[in-house]
């Protein structure tokens, strides 16, 4: 018995057929997986990796037990932290003994969710800060501070780290005079930030112009908000840095 007609059925090629019949030889074809050649109508794997959190922000804030600006303008004028600072769940009120491992942990997620980088990108924000000459918990709050998203929320371009990532992201900020998309990159001393010049005459940019000129900037970091542009004085020291993080924790829970 001739299986050929059920192979060419079932998409197989012809050399997995399997001819004559006894021992069920003729309900199977030999070689269970197709060529690649042969794989073009078969569903795709689904990808696996980290996805962004897109779900309530202040529950982070309660979790992590401070205020982290996620919100941007809402953080000071409507705050769930304010009315509820207890972490979120069912056990919010439970008392239990920290770890160590827990103190360590908790240290390192703040710092990540208030810049608002994935594992991944923390792990090599700090791999890069360990091989640089001197203190690497410092050089990893320096090197998270230096990233192009954050320059652009501290110059007042957006009203929170994850508007500044999505306005890098869809190419309404230029680095040096070149439209930049990664939110990633580092910028250095005299880098010169600046809003696109056909994104200026939006809404957005009009409105938040006026927000640019009431915040408080840092040292390293001269905002011209009437032309929209930025200057990197030079690269922000841990004194103009005002994360409330220690990174001595940070650097103890890599170093495990």
């Amino acid at each position: 018995m001739v299986v050929r007609g059920r192979c060419r059925l079932e998409g197989l090629p012809q050399e997995h057929a399997v001819c004559g019949p006894g021992g069920r030889r003729e309900c199977r074809a030999q070689g269970a997986r197709p060529r690649p050649q042969d794989r073009r109508g078969l569903r795709p794997r689904p990808r696996r990796g980290a996805r962004r959190y897109t779900g309530p922000v202040c529950r982070i804030c309660r979790r992590e037990g401070m205020k982290l600006f996620l919100k941007g303008e809402k953080c000071f004028t409507k705050c769930t932290f304010e009315k509820r600072s207890s972490p979120p769940g069912m056990h919010q009120q439970r008392r239990r003994k920290v770890s160590d491992f827990a103190l360590q942990l908790r240290e390192k997620q703040k710092a990540r969710r208030m810049y608002g980088v994935l594992e991944r990108q923390m792990k090599n924000t700090f791999d890069r800060a360990a091989e640089v000459t001197g203190a690497t918990g410092e050089t990893l709050l320096i090197n998270l501070e230096s990233r192009l998203d954050n320059a652009v929320y501290r110059a007042g371009f957006a009203k929170s780290r994850a508007q500044a990532r999505q306005l890098v992201n869809h190419g309404h900020i230029t680095l040096n005079g070149r439209v930049s998309s990664i939110p990633s990159h580092e910028v250095k001393a005299s880098d010169e930030i600046a809003v696109k010049e056909s994104s200026r005459a939006s809404n957005y940019f009009k409105e938040v112009a006026g927000w640019a000129k009431t915040q408080t900037r840092p040292g390293w970091l001269e905002v011209d908000p009437d032309a929209y542009t930025a200057r990197v004085l030079a690269k922000p020291t841990r004194d103009q840095i005002e994360a409330q993080v220690n990174t001595q924790l940070i650097v103890e829970h890599y170093s495990r």
